[in-house]
C-alpha cells in the first residue's frame, strides 16, 4: 500500500516597507538566490492601477510572478487576495513564497489573514520582514508618520536600506529608533544596495505575548469563557510584554471622538512611562501624540484608521484607572460603551 506523505507548509515572507524604503531592490536580490531546481512564487501588491515593480523581477523559468493592482492587500477585503493566493499556489506550486505589500500597506493585518486556522497546513509563516531607508531617518516628517511606525512595529525583522549612504545623523536616528522600539525584540539588519543573506530571513514567525480582552469595563460583564474569545471587533485594550518592558494599547472606533484638551490633560499627567503614542479624532480633528520622557509633541495628523494608543513602561500597572480616565475624554456618552452599536 502506498502511503502519500503530506505536503509540506510552504515558507512565506512578507517584505513590507513604508513609500521608497527598497522593498524591490531587496525582493530581486533575494530571488537571485533560488537554488536551479525550486521555483519560487511572488505576490505583489501595487496601490494604483498600473503595475510597475512585475516588470523588475525575473521572468524566467522557475519565477512565478502575480501582481494585485488597485488598493491594499492587507486593509480591503479579503477575497481578491484570497483568490489571487489561492490560483498563485494551484498553479505555480512554490517551493517558496514572497509576498511584497504596497508601501501603503499595514502588514500586521496581512500576517493576520495568512495565520489564519485554514492556511497554517499550507503556509509557513516566516519572520516579517520591514525594509526603513536609512538615509531618510533623519528626516522626522517621514519617520514620524503612523503607518510607517505601524509597518515597524509589525517587524520581527528590520532592514535597513541604503546602509552605504547614510549621514551621522541618520546613524544617531538608527540607535534611536532601535532603543524606542527596544520592546519588540527585533532583529536589525544592514543591507548595501538590498544586499543580503536569504538565510538570515529564514525565522519562523512568532507571534508577540498579546492579550487582545475587550476593554477593562467590559471584561467585568463577561463570563469567563467570554473574556478568553480573541476579540477582533473594536473597540479592546491589549497588553505585550517582552524583555522587560510592558505595551498597554487601546484601539476604538474611527467614528468615535474625543475632547483634545481633555486627552491631552490626561496623557500630561502621567507619570513614570517611557513612551506614549497614539491618534485620535478630536474635536479639533485628527491629532497625533509622541511623547518621551524629554519631550511631549503633538500634531495635527492625516485620518486613521481608527483611535489608538499605547503605552510603554518597565514595570507592571493596573490600567483599569487610566482607562477610565481615557474614556471620559470621549465627547459620547461612556454609558454606550457595552453597545451593540459601539462595539
Amino acid at each position: 500500500m502506498n502511503v502519500l506523505s503530506p505536503t509540506p507548509a510552504i515558507p512565506v515572507h512578507i517584505i513590507s516597507g513604508f513609500l521608497g524604503a527598497g522593498k524591490t531592490t531587496l525582493l530581486q536580490h533575494l530571488l537571485a538566490q533560488k537554488p536551479e531546481d525550486e521555483t519560487w512564487a511572488v505576490l505583489m501588491n501595487e496601490f494604483g492601477q498600473i503595475g510597475v515593480d512585475q516588470q523588475l523581477l525575473p521572468q524566467e523559468q522557475g519565477y512565478a510572478v502575480k501582481e494585485l493592482l488597485g488598493g491594499c492587500l492587507c486593509c480591503s477585503s479579503q477575497l481578491p487576495m484570497q483568490i489571487a493566493l489561492s490560483r498563485l499556489l494551484s498553479e505555480s506550486k512554490p517551493d517558496r513564497l514572497f509576498i511584497e505589500p504596497t508601501g501603503l500597506g499595514h502588514p500586521s493585518q496581512l500576517l493576520e489573514q495568512l495565520t489564519e486556522p485554514h492556511w497554517q497546513s499550507l503556509l509557513s509563516m516566516q519572520a516579517l520582514v520591514t525594509v526603513v531607508n536609512g538615509s531618510q531617518l533623519h528626516d522626522q516628517d517621514w519617520t514620524q508618520q503612523n503607518l510607517y511606525q505601524d509597518q515597524l512595529k509589525a517587524a520581527q525583522i528590520v532592514i535597513v536600506s541604503h546602509a552605504d549612504v547614510m549621514t551621522a545623523h541618520d546613524i544617531d536616528a538608527l540607535n534611536a529608533l532601535k532603543k524606542e522600539y527596544a520592546a519588540y525584540q527585533q532583529t536589525w539588519l544592514e543591507a548595501e544596495q538590498g544586499k543580503i543573506s536569504l538565510d538570515l530571513l529564514k525565522q519562523n514567525y512568532v507571534g508577540t505575548a498579546r492579550k487582545i480582552q475587550p476593554l477593562l469595563k467590559l471584561q467585568k460583564r463577561m463570563s469567563v469563557d467570554q473574556t478568553q474569545t480573541v476579540i477582533q471587533q473594536l473597540p479592546y485594550h491589549y497588553v505585550e510584554s517582552a524583555q522587560g518592558y510592558s505595551v498597554a494599547g487601546w484601539k476604538f472606533p474611527k467614528r468615535w471622538t474625543f475632547n483634545f484638551l481633555d486627552l491631552l490633560d490626561l496623557l500630561c499627567e502621567q507619570q513614570d512611562w517611557l513612551r506614549i503614542k497614539g491618534i485620535f479624532h478630536t474635536d479639533q480633528g485628527w491629532k497625533s501624540f509622541n511623547f518621551n520622557p524629554e519631550q511631549f509633541n503633538y500634531q495635527s495628523s492625516e485620518e486613521s484608521i481608527d483611535n489608538r494608543i499605547e503605552v510603554i513602561y518597565q514595570q507592571a500597572r493596573d490600567w483599569a484607572v487610566f482607562e477610565e480616565q481615557l474614556m471620559a475624554c470621549r465627547l459620547e456618552s461612556s454609558d454606550t460603551i457595552s453597545s451593540a452599536k459601539d462595539r
